[in-house]
């Protein structure tokens, strides 16, 4: 069997994996065994997170659209259903924005909303 060194292509894969790891803290940044296993777990938390992300907004969404909903003198699934009945299309995202940035077009939705029972 003739000797393979692997010279470049060791470096180049190592120096990949250190790349990946700047910004991490003490040797999880400069040492290639612990940065090759630090990056490993960041890109595993990264892949779950972008799943996760989505989740934790609907969440956040639904419970902004739930108290101005009250304001309104209706529960969220109430103002849900409603909105359905009237056929009205607005996802949770803009409901949300439209209870924090612009109260007054949220009530007029909930106004029509109340009126599709």
């Amino acid at each position: 069997m003739t000797r393979v060194k692997r010279g470049n292509v060791a470096r180049k894969r190592r120096n990949k994996i250190l790349k990946l790891a700047k910004g991490f803290r003490g040797s999880h940044s400069t040492l290639f065994r612990t940065a090759n296993q630090q990056v490993m777990k960041a890109l595993r938390s990264a892949y779950r997170d972008r799943k996760n992300r989505k989740r934790d907004f609907r969440r956040l969404w639904i419970a902004r659209i739930n108290a101005a909903a009250r304001l309104h003198g209706m529960s969220y699934s109430k103002l849900i259903g409603n909105l359905k009945k009237a056929n009205i299309l607005l996802n949770r995202k803009m409901l949300a924005q439209m209870a924090v940035v612009d109260p007054a077009s949220f009530s007029k939705v909930a106004e029509l909303a109340s009126q599709a029972k």
